[in-house]
């Protein structure tokens, strides 16, 4: 993404010719040597390599191997270890599993050349490639440019991975099958949370979409919907339960104005053609159905209710209530044995009559932190119970209840 990194060299004037001395095979062995090494004794390695190598260069390999360790969460040691990073390209890049969501979508509608626009690291391009889609790959900073293209190479797919530094504003991406534009999302300050302070801005990243045969636009999860334009099909994507990341998907394939969720790795989705009305409200039923975070981002709630033929039991909480055994991916069930007015005294002496000893505190609705009530609770028993700090019609109520295990 148009960002401007720096790799902590310690004292190197040029992070980008520190970045190349890791290229060459004195910094390749170094980061070959640094793979398991302890962040605890970082300072006893350091004294160590430094006896042999330039302190400039031992710097640059212990800050590269850093961020690979901390890049193993989202591209796999496989393929951590052998790229790399800028600290705002671990932060920023996108997951593999998500980007490969993304990838096949593209691929399956026939695409073969893509330009991605604010390339980063370069996540989204090696998992272009890898679905055999020919990709331009953009960032105007020349480091993070550079390590685009070091990635590219390290994984064998510099044929069809063409990274270029430039802005990407003057990019001509009428060549192309489709545009993924992923704008930076952090400034200085920390987080963008203001479409319009993007960089490159939400409103030039959809008109660039929009002349595109096909497109996607990667945004943050918690866009309001009323920025989402008439002409996208919004997707909410979770992986392992937490919301990753929204993409909006312009051109010929998609449903403009429609909504989506999908949970990975499962690959399940949920869809609706436009927004859903309100679900009705009622009481509390004997089974409680949490929705994914992609369900309840993507607004389809509603969907959910309809399914399990239930309700929500007040109007502003994201938890689903029914009479009836629901399964399905999309939520995680539990069945309610108590309903309880908010009250500390009473939830303590609840769980010491059913021996509970493990407790799983969730809320929505509620100012209590899990911890604190907790440790109030000095829990001691063989069993395990669920608590739900939330609202019913607007009143502060605990749900005790159990998961059900899905067949």
């Amino acid at each position: 993404m148009g960002r401007v990194n720096a790799l902590p060299t310690s004292g190197t004037p040029d992070p980008l010719a520190g970045f190349r001395a890791l290229l060459a095979p004195e910094g390749a062995a170094l980061l070959a040597e640094l793979r398991d090494h302890d962040p605890a004794r970082e300072l006893a390695t350091a004294t160590r390599l430094r006896r042999g190598h330039p302190a400039d260069l031992v710097s640059a390999a212990l800050g590269q191997a850093r961020l690979r360790q901390r890049a193993v969460a989202k591209f796999g040691a496989e393929d951590a270890y052998r790229m790399f990073f800028t600290p705002n390209g671990v932060e920023q890049a996108t997951r593999t599993s998500v980007a490969t969501h993304r990838a096949q979508r593209f691929a399956g509608l026939g695409v073969r050349r893509v330009a991605d626009l604010c390339c980063g690291i370069g996540g989204d391009a090696i998992a272009l490639a890898r679905a055999g889609i020919a990709v331009l790959a953009v960032d105007r900073d020349p480091l993070t440019a550079e390590v685009a293209r070091a990635n590219a190479a390290a994984l064998g797919l510099e044929a069809l991975i063409e990274v270029r530094c430039a802005d990407v504003t003057e990019i001509d991406t009428a060549p192309y099958d489709a545009v993924f534009v992923d704008p930076a999302r952090r400034g200085g300050r920390g987080r963008i949370f203001d479409p319009e302070a993007y960089s490159p801005p939400l409103s030039w990243a959809t008109a660039a979409a929009l002349k595109a045969p096909r497109a996607a636009l990667k945004i943050a999860p918690g866009v309001p919907h009323e920025a989402i334009g008439p002409q996208a099909e919004a997707e909410w994507i979770s992986d392992g339960g937490d919301v990753k990341e929204a993409v909006l998907w312009y051109g010929e394939g998609f449903a403009p104005g429609s909504f989506r969720a999908t949970l990975l790795p499962s690959g399940a989705t949920l869809t609706a053609p436009a927004p859903l009305p309100a679900p009705p409200v009622g009481p509390v039923g004997r089974y409680l159905y949490e929705p994914d975070g992609a369900v309840i981002r993507a607004h389809l709630v509603a969907d959910v209710v309809d399914r399990c033929h239930g309700r929500l039991f007040d109007e502003m909480i994201a938890y689903v209530t029914s009479d009836e055994l629901y399964d399905s991916p999309y939520t995680t069930a539990y069945e309610i044995t108590d309903q309880l007015p908010f009250n500390m005294k009473r939830l303590k002496a609840l769980l010491r009559e059913r021996e509970v000893g493990v407790l799983t505190v969730k809320k929505r609705g509620s100012a209590v932190e899990p911890e604190e009530l907790r440790r109030r609770m000095r829990l001691q028993g063989p069993n395990a119970a669920t608590v739900f700090l939330t609202r019913v019609a607007d009143a502060p109520t605990m749900l005790v209840g159990q998961p059900l295990k899905r067949p």
